[in-house]
């Protein structure tokens, strides 16, 4: 039987989109998801693509735009089992990395791992100019997944997974990879550090960077986000990572059942900064986390509080689950 359905006409919401920062018009959510869905599998041309892409960039997506775009780039990998443990899997997305402070991402995630909790980063491997979060766990000796069935397994040794965005979800690697030829970022960018990849409900840490995303972001996971997917810890980010600053906590704000709470507050500037590696490179951060995981070197204050609370907001999670 022979599909029906006929080819996306892009250039009516290009057109949209495209008029300027005042003449634009936002899409719905089911046009936003159409469209999405339609670049996802490559059924429009590079121009109309990057037309679109282009567009949205100088535009700004809605919430009802970044609700449809994340309908769609959930809908386009298979999701993650939870194993059956007592938590509920933290998600840490890693697509930054850093450029001046020590990358301390690899150890909030040792932390919760360590204490039981399935942690899964998903990410880049590299970046250029940047020490992205992927090589400093393989210098501890923890390699990424190459295939998503070794998860369970990988969980079980009670140290935190990471999983390429390119395993995880290859069509949404594609569209990252876009930013390669246009030289600007696209939707994709948010889209894969809001996306909750595991079929059961999960705790995702996301971050943001400009304000106006902490407006959007707010009001997404408050009103459109899927209550039933779990919960969301939202906090402005350490150079883009979702790790507490070391130096000083920010605040950090609790989505449950869409209802929005100050989880942590953010912390004034302190006179003494607290020890961190002596340099950002990936090998000696790496050797840095490994002596503060053994007790040679103490822990960041913002980093503790942060891995106490993840873990009890997971932990909580689970006995809400099971009654």
């Amino acid at each position: 039987m022979q599909n029906s359905e006929k080819p996306l006409l892009a250039a009516p919401f290009i057109r949209e989109i495209g008029r300027g920062k005042k003449g634009a018009r936002d899409l719905s959510r089911v046009d936003a998801r159409r469209m999405y869905a339609a670049m996802l599998n490559g059924e429009l041309s590079d121009l109309e693509m990057g037309a679109f892409l282009i567009g949205m960039r100088i535009k700004g997506e809605s919430v009802g735009e970044i609700a449809g775009f994340l309908d769609a780039a959930e809908a386009a990998f298979e999701a993650l089992e939870a194993p059956d443990v007592p938590f509920a899997p933290v998600v840490i997305p890693s697509y930054n990395g850093s450029r001046q402070m020590p990358n301390l991402t690899p150890l909030l995630a040792m932390l919760l791992a360590r204490e039981g909790v399935p942690v899964l980063v998903h990410g880049v491997l590299d970046d250029p100019g940047r020490v992205t979060t992927a090589e400093i766990l393989n210098q501890m000796g923890i390699s990424p997944l190459t295939e998503s069935n070794s998860l369970h397994s990988a969980f079980e040794s009670k140290l935190p997974v990471f999983m390429p965005i390119a395993v995880l979800a290859p069509k949404l690697h594609r569209m990252l990879e876009v930013r390669r030829v246009l030289g600007l970022r696209n939707s994709t960018h948010t889209l894969v550090k809001i996306m909750q990849p595991f079929a059961q409900p999960a705790l995702r840490l996301v971050s943001y960077t400009h304000p106006e995303y902490l407006t959007m972001l707010t009001s997404y996971f408050s009103e459109a986000a899927p209550a039933q997917r779990g919960d969301v810890l939202l906090m402005r980010g350490t150079e883009g990572e979702t790790v507490a600053n070391a130096k000083r906590a920010q605040a950090v704000i609790w989505f449950h059942q869409n209802q929005a709470s100050t989880l942590i507050e953010r912390q004034e500037p302190v006179d003494e900064m607290p020890p961190l590696p002596p340099a950002s490179d990936a090998a000696t951060t790496a050797d840095w986390i490994t002596q503060a995981l053994a007790g040679k070197q103490p822990i960041p204050a913002p980093i503790s509080e942060q891995v106490a609370q993840c873990a009890q907001i997971a932990r909580q999670m689970i006995t809400s689950l099971r009654g």
